[in-house]
């Protein structure tokens, strides 16, 4: 397919997944109009302009979440819209509705209210997340397999406390009921655990977290089973989203479900000197493992990063970067 003369819209540019995303799109041709909190915070944008075809094809716009109509300047005119902003905020020194709640759901209509005003735009491609799939109380045990017809339950995650995983399910649904009813082709890509290179020079979401829990930021290994994915599989899977005709729905994005301390294991062979945790933090028993369908994520033409290769290029970015005390 070629993307010369396309024009695209790339909500919260600076991101984890969406500095990939950009990457891939100016290297297939599109022309990127994209969309950060300051365009002149050079933490924010400078490496996005100095990404190859950058100076001829990507147009940086200030846009807020919470503030309609701040995305019309950006989606009026693009082909199709991927909206990746939403705030990845995993703490407990959080307002659960004002920082995560309200900026996800609140912004995804925002963006697809903006999409709606502008018949250009043919295709949405919206970053949900595993988060809004898995968590609904089923039990996770071993020969259960999760696929796209699963959803979270919002009340659940609520009473569970569970408050991105709740942000996520919130945003989606409203975002579905929306798109349904103002006749919007939308897709959602789910990806898990996103690990991987990053771009942008500050940490971020699951970066930060893969971070802390092998740089002595957490006590011990989190005694729980992880969903990776590579950020890059996770951006060509948007892409590929928009360029197949047939796509549709929603496509879990799961490389592989592992202990984290599987991970662990990969970067002590890669860095044996490294200090990292040995031990969980508790004593519970690690949980069982469960699996996550692959047979949709396939039709998009995804060949999964294997997790050894996604655990050795984080580690090499981050030390790159600073962030690794090795």
């Amino acid at each position: 397919m070629s993307a010369e003369g396309k024009v695209v819209c790339v909500t919260g540019a600076s991101g984890y997944i969406a500095s990939w995303l950009v990457k891939l799109l100016l290297h297939r041709g599109y022309t990127v109009k994209a969309t950060v909190r300051d365009p002149n915070d050079p933490k924010r944008t400078e490496h996005l302009l100095n990404l190859d075809g950058a100076k001829e094809r990507l147009h940086l716009f200030k846009a807020n979440l919470v503030e309609e109509g701040s995305f019309d300047p950006v989606v009026d005119g693009c082909e199709s819209v991927f909206h990746v902003a939403s705030p990845v905020l995993l703490g407990t020194n959080i307002d659960p509705q004002a920082d995560l709640i309200e900026p996800a759901v609140k912004g995804t209509l925002n963006v697809l209210k903006s999409c709606a005003k502008f018949p250009s735009v043919k295709r949405v491609i919206l970053t949900s997340s595993m988060a809004s799939v898995i968590f609904n109380g089923k039990p996770l045990t071993p020969g259960v397999v999760v696929d796209e017809t699963w959803f979270s339950d919002s009340a659940f995650c609520v009473s569970n406390k569970l408050w991105y995983m709740a942000s996520k399910t919130l945003a989606e649904e409203a975002a579905w009921k929306f798109v349904k009813e103002k006749g919007i082709d939308m897709v959602t890509i789910n990806p898990g655990f996103v690990i991987g290179p990053l771009l942008q020079p500050t940490l971020k979401s699951t970066a930060e977290l893969f971070l802390d829990r092998i740089n002595g930021g957490a006590p011990g290994l989190p005694s729980e089973i992880y969903r990776f994915v590579d950020v890059r599989d996770v951006a060509y899977a948007h892409i590929q989203a928009l360029e197949i005709p047939s796509a549709s729905g929603r496509y879990c994005l799961v490389g592989r479900v592992a202990h984290f301390s599987d991970a662990v294991k990969i970067a002590h062979e890669l860095y044996p000197t490294l200090p990292l945790p040995e031990k969980c933090a508790d004593d519970k028993p690690s949980p069982l493992n469960y699996e996550v369908s692959k047979e949709k994520a396939k039709t998009l033409g995804l060949d999964f990063t294997p997790l050894e290769v996604s655990v050795k290029d984080i580690l090499e970015s981050l030390k790159e970067k600073g962030f690794l005390n090795v």
